[in-house]
């Protein structure tokens, strides 16, 4: 199973994007959406997963929850904006997904994959603009993709 993660988006939703989640099972945002057409486009390819990030403020966020636990082909998926916010991580989760810092990162910490997707949407500072790819299966695979 193939899974987009896609997060601070911030309101632009790059035709990069679109190119590079086209086949995906899933699409995962983890937050700062930024505009209320961001999911039913991102939705034209999968079905798609969103939480709230801080920029979400507005009356079409305030049904995305601010963190969710999901499964997906066996594996305990944990999405959270902050990681700050975090605390401890639940024991019944192979990933912990999130956004905020747009700093693309991999990393595996006690047996749980820590993704951080980066961030997809306007060019912050020196950083790239990136998505993931998260592959489940036997295994667990992340691939951090740069789009531009």
């Amino acid at each position: 199973m193939r899974i987009g993660v896609i997060s601070d988006t911030h309101g632009l939703l790059r035709p990069e994007a679109l190119a590079c989640l086209d086949g995906v099972d899933h699409i995962l945002h983890a937050g700062d959406i930024g505009r209320p057409d961001i999911l039913p486009a991102l939705a034209k390819i999968a079905p798609v997963v969103a939480i709230r990030g801080n920029i979400d403020t507005e009356d079409w966020a305030a049904g995305l929850p601010q963190q969710m636990q999901l499964t997906f082909a066996g594996q305990g998926i944990m999405m959270i904006h902050d990681l700050k916010d975090l605390g401890t991580a639940p024991k019944d989760v192979s990933v912990i997904i999130s956004g905020h810092s747009h700093k693309p990162s991999c990393t595996w910490s006690d047996g749980i994959l820590y993704l951080n997707p980066g961030s997809a949407g306007r060019r912050r500072f020196k950083l790239p603009v990136t998505l993931a790819i998260l592959t489940l299966g036997p295994g667990i695979e992340a691939e951090i993709v740069t789009l531009v």
